[in-house]
């Protein structure tokens, strides 16, 4: 039996279903046989981890605990009694994480994964990879740091999988390596890459008034809390540099052209979420309807996607045409189409299901089970 030993950073709402698609897929992987160990699980404030890494993990009665517990609002102290583990706070927590990697990383090997939404994991992975650690993100912040961060994350191809930073559990970062591995020279990425923005911009084309439309995503649950943090493209923007950057571009994300769906006048820093809401977003409506009817007449959509081509990347609004991949899409489904050399006239297309806690925690899953020829 091959054996992976895990640690987890972040229990939302992916973390969670992380643990509980391992817990539930014991007896496939045991056909194939594989067993994902896992000897830690971390929040945002201390460390749960196994006695003894070497020979113990936190049994599945204790993960789906945790999961209980995390889906409560708990944190993971309120767990310290239950089986033999050991917890550390804080600093304390980030030094073990750190410890647990050193002693892995020469023996059975380690593999940390990163399902929070946090910048402050970017030190830990540093570490973590440069003692001979894998990781595997489904978090996007370390991938959209600064450069020398990122050269330094992925310096080891062979141990680090990132596939649901983009897409979610898409193949869109596997597809990408695969081309440029071959050889293949990629002209130009045009993709669709907000679940949320998707749904949005489908409805415009059924006539709703923008306003309308955004206050109903909310309702449904498609946008962040406060859906500026949709409206802004700054989710698209940290997508398309993590594409960029698979290319071989060496920008940051302030070199990324971002055109957001709201003005300056409007953010957060001058209108509260309801003002935004009540306010600020019907005065949107006719600048919006107006390009919609432009779009429209010129035999094209409107779609929120990022552009990538020559030495440009630009996320924001761009016609296409009806009958493309991007113009027929609708609802929330991401789509990417790639040109190549060898796609040339007719793009190579990814299309699915670009987000939600399952799909995100599956392409983490198999993440990790495409690292299992680095264990023994």
């Amino acid at each position: 039996m091959k054996s992976i030993p895990l640690l987890l950073i972040g229990c939302g709402g992916v973390g969670r279903q992380l643990l509980q698609h391992i817990v539930s897929c014991r007896s496939l992987h045991a056909k194939q046989g594989l067993l994902l160990r896992i000897v830690g699980v971390c929040d945002s404030q201390s460390l749960l981890v196994a006695t003894n890494v070497f020979t113990m993990e936190l049994n599945d009665e204790f993960l789906m605990e945790i999961c209980q517990k995390k889906s409560s609002g708990s944190s993971l102290t309120t767990l310290s009694d239950f089986g033999e583990c050991q917890t550390f706070k804080n600093a304390e927590a980030i030094q073990k994480v750190i410890d647990i990697a050193a002693l892995l990383g020469r023996s059975t090997g380690l593999s940390l994964v990163d399902c929070s939404a946090s910048s402050e994991t970017i030190k830990v992975l540093n570490r973590v990879v440069d003692l001979g650690c894998c990781i595997v993100l489904a978090n996007k912040k370390p991938l959209t740091s600064g450069i020398e961060d990122y050269e330094n994350l992925v310096s080891h191809l062979r141990r680090i999988r990132y596939e649901s930073t983009v897409g979610a559990g898409l193949p869109v970062i596997t597809s990408l390596t695969r081309i440029i591995a071959s050889g293949d020279s990629i002209d130009r990425v045009i993709g669709s890459l907000s679940g949320t923005l998707g749904y949005v911009m489908s409805e415009l084309e059924d006539g709703k008034p923008f306003s309308l439309i955004v206050r109903a995503a909310k309702s449904l649950g498609y946008t962040e809390p406060d859906p500026r943090d949709d409206l802004s493209g700054m989710d698209v923007a940290r997508k398309a540099l993590i594409l960029v950057r698979l290319l071989g571009w060496r920008i940051n994300l302030d070199d990324i052209k971002v055109d957001s769906l709201y003005p300056d006048e409007m953010g957060p820093n001058t209108m509260s979420i309801e003002d935004f809401l009540d306010n600020g977003l019907p005065t949107l409506d006719k600048e919006i309807e107006e390009r919609i009817r432009v779009a429209s007449s010129n035999g094209n959509v409107l779609r929120y996607v990022c552009m990538i081509e020559g030495s440009r990347c630009q996320v924001g609004l761009k016609e296409l045409p009806k009958n493309s991949p991007l113009g027929r899409l609708r609802g929330s489904d991401n789509v990417v189409e790639v040109y190549s050399r060898c796609y040339k006239d007719l793009p190579l297309v990814i299309q699915g299901a670009g987000a939600g806690n399952d799909t995100t925690a599956a392409g983490v899953l198999a993440d990790i089970i495409d690292l299992q020829d680095l264990f023994t």
